[in-house]
């Protein structure tokens, strides 16, 4: 099983007021910068077998607090992770934007949205789920990874994962520094955490081994890992 943390950058100064999109030199605000510690902070006990980002300089900035102290990594980019196009309405105000035809569109058909002069919103989900596809081969299913990214591609990475419909997307909320994570097993992915802003990571830790040639409590077979726990399951402790 590979195990995918997104991680949505810190606070800028656009956040939530415009859409900041590809805009260059957008950097993590005093507040956003506070937030990106604190979440290196909570992520301190998981090993990271690679730390990737968004090519846009507040994720860049997110992500290197997370790589601060972690001898041996270093920062990957991958463009795949970047924000979506938002073409000419890139810059604009919230408020202005939720004035245009197309602003209910992105609401409740998302999957038709095309920015004029951007991206469209499905193009986005398939770059990103590609990405992390591609990243979960290439590091194999023993990792732990982070991916640091944007709001849209990270809702759009969990509707695939969660098997619904782009158009459903909007369900799901990115605060700037949550944590988003995602189990892949060779079945199914697993959502862990979504929108998560506190709290420990303890149960993020790869489960401990069975000694060789062990059957598993209970003397039973073990159960697949992409097994879902019937009745939802006990939880760790």
């Amino acid at each position: 099983m590979t195990t995918l943390l997104l991680v949505r950058h810190g606070l800028t100064e656009m956040t939530g007021q415009a859409l900041a999109g590809w805009t260059p030199g957008v950097h993590l605000s005093e507040p956003g910068r506070a937030q990106a510690e604190a979440l290196a902070a909570r992520l301190a006990p998981l090993t990271l077998d690679a730390v990737v980002s968004s090519p846009l300089e507040r994720c860049q900035e997110t992500a290197g607090a997370v790589l601060a102290g972690r001898d041996g990594l270093s920062l990957e980019t991958d463009e795949r992770f970047g924000e979506c196009g938002y073409g000419e309405w890139t810059g604009r105000t919230l408020k202005e934007l939720s004035e245009e035809p197309m602003w209910r569109v992105v609401q409740y058909h998302p999957s038709a949205a095309v920015f004029p002069g951007g991206e469209s919103l499905a193009g986005v989900q398939r770059r990103a789920v590609a990405a992390v596809r591609h990243w979960n081969a290439k590091l194999g299913e023993k990792a732990t990874y982070l991916v640091c990214s944007h709001g849209d591609v990270i809702k759009a990475i969990v509707a695939d994962a969660l098997g619904a419909h782009l158009d459903q997307f909007q369900r799901v909320t990115a605060d700037p520094a949550s944590l988003t994570v995602i189990r892949y097993t060779a079945l199914r992915p697993f959502v862990l955490r979504v929108n998560d802003v506190g709290g420990g990571v303890e149960n993020l830790l790869p489960p401990p081994q069975e000694p060789e040639g062990s059957d598993g409590a209970g003397g039973g077979e073990n159960p697949s890992e992409s097994d879902a726990a019937v009745g939802g399951g006990a939880g760790t402790t």
